[in-house]
């Protein structure tokens, strides 16, 4: 399994940007698509996921203004973002999971300016 992020720059405070997540190499189908963020000396942490059946979850620091979803005839996760904050910037993982299998992508840089 390969994911690849796409998406990511630089924004001011206020605006928005979408985060794209495209897996391949896939045998059956995919369970479970998220997305982590992990800022400069800080863990890793949950920001959205969304099963195959489209159920959602969200971290509280994003409900409101994060919206995930997903196509699954392309495989691919989306990260709609907005009214981004400075405390939003990060380097944004896609996270997939295929049947036990649990694959991460290289992750794209979100930097929201004050």
């Amino acid at each position: 399994v390969q994911v690849v992020e796409s998406g990511g720059g630089l924004v001011q405070a206020g605006g928005s940007l979408r985060l794209s997540c495209a897996a391949s190499g896939i045998i059956g189908s995919i369970n479970l698509m998220g997305w982590y963020r992990q800022a400069p000396g800080k863990q890793r942490e949950l920001v959205a996921t969304i099963n195959s059946g489209g159920t959602t979850n969200y971290a509280e620091s994003v409900k409101g203004r994060f919206t995930i979803s997903r196509d699954n005839a392309k495989n691919t996760a989306y990260l709609q973002m907005n009214s981004l904050k400075p405390e939003d910037t990060a380097v944004y993982y896609c996270y997939v999971v295929v049947g036990q299998l649990g694959a991460w992508g290289q992750g794209t840089q979100v930097t929201v300016s004050s």
